[in-house]
């Protein structure tokens, strides 16, 4: 994987679910650390949690990708 030319569709994708994954425990530690707050920003919080979503929606896509069907 040391050329992004050389790279498979497969291996793309794996890199990009990582990156996702990442920044999705990003944010959920960002929620966190807001949520502890004597008073927390509402809005910012649910800027957050709505792009967490998103990102958690893209997660599952890409992995639903990278999965095979299997017709029982």
């Amino acid at each position: 994987m040391n050329n992004p030319q050389n790279m498979s569709h497969e291996d793309v994708l794996r890199v990009k679910l990582e990156v996702l994954r990442r920044d999705h425990r990003d944010l959920d530690e960002a929620i966190d650390a807001l949520q502890e707050r004597i008073l927390p920003d509402q809005l910012t919080l649910k800027r957050l949690k709505k792009q967490k979503l998103g990102l958690k929606d893209r997660i599952q896509a890409i992995e639903d990708e990278l999965t095979p069907d299997i017709i029982a």
